[in-house]
């Protein structure tokens, strides 16, 4: 196989995501639910209650559904990676995922394309919302838009590889929608996704340190100081590191031999 089978492959892999999300759009329309109801309504009643938050990136006070835009970007990525990654419990269900791991190319390769088209569809999510949030007057630099792409890249792949890891060990598609809940909520309330850190550890020194170890944290960090034109080299390094662990375990635990599908009877879980 030469280089142009390897972007065929990948062509066909992310082309067939985009043309399922595009056929589903009650899925693209539940992705910016979510978010709008906090920007719109919780924002709006905690502003009150909450003040305003005072902390880098930002140079001065700001509102606090300025604050959360870039949390609510991180929650976009998040349920949209878990979805990705249930889908894939479906496509193995049906023998489509069998069909694709059995193909000639490197399964690591197979697995990279699906987290990139995973990935994509987030991104194009994450950016309507910001066009929204841009009318409804909440406006980062320009430029910020720009730079917060890597960050929405690298953090797509994290949430990514981390479902799919979730995904290897689960046989039957209505536990793995049990089990997102009990990853999502977790990773999204005990980060700084809604509130500073340093309000986290006013009111709980356990829940600050527990949103301190989460990596979504660091992934929200690198997604506001991105939109906001600066580098937070430590969450970066943070989310890299996490994010190329998550991938190998992930690789691991699909490989037939050494992973978690040797348990469930190979891609197509007989």
């Amino acid at each position: 196989m030469n280089l142009a089978a390897y972007g065929h492959c990948l062509r066909g892999v992310v082309g067939r995501e985009l043309l399922r999300f595009l056929h589903q759009r009650s899925r693209f329309v539940a992705a910016l639910v979510r978010p709008l109801v906090w920007l719109f309504v919780f924002a709006a009643g905690f502003r009150m209650a909450l003040g305003v938050a005072m902390t880098e990136p930002y140079q001065t006070y700001v509102l606090y559904e300025v604050y959360i835009v870039p949390g609510l970007v991180g929650m976009i990525q998040l349920f949209n990676g878990m979805q990705s990654s249930l889908s894939m419990v479906y496509d193995r269900e049906m023998g489509s995922m069998r069909v694709l791991l059995v193909s000639p190319f490197p399964r690591g390769y197979l697995l990279m394309c699906k987290l990139l088209a995973g990935t994509l569809v987030s991104i194009l999510q994450v950016y309507v919302f910001l066009a929204i949030a841009y009318l409804y007057g909440i406006q980062a630099p320009l430029m910020g838009y720009v730079l917060v792409l890597p960050a929405l890249i690298v953090t797509g792949f994290l949430v990514g590889a981390l479902g799919m890891l979730l995904s290897s060990a689960v046989r039957q598609l209505e536990n793995f929608a049990g089990i997102m809940n009990f990853v999502i909520f977790p990773m999204f309330f005990l980060s700084s996704a809604l509130y500073p850190l340093w309000r986290l550890r006013e009111g709980s020194e356990l829940i600050y340190r527990i949103a301190v170890l989460n990596p979504f944290t660091h992934a929200v960090e690198m997604i506001r100081f991105a939109l906001y034109e600066q580098l937070n080299v430590e969450a970066t390094l943070i989310v890299l590191a996490t994010t190329l662990i998550l991938l190998w375990l992930a690789i691991i635990a699909y490989n037939p031999a050494k992973g978690m599908m040797t348990q469930r009877g190979g891609p197509g879980g007989e």
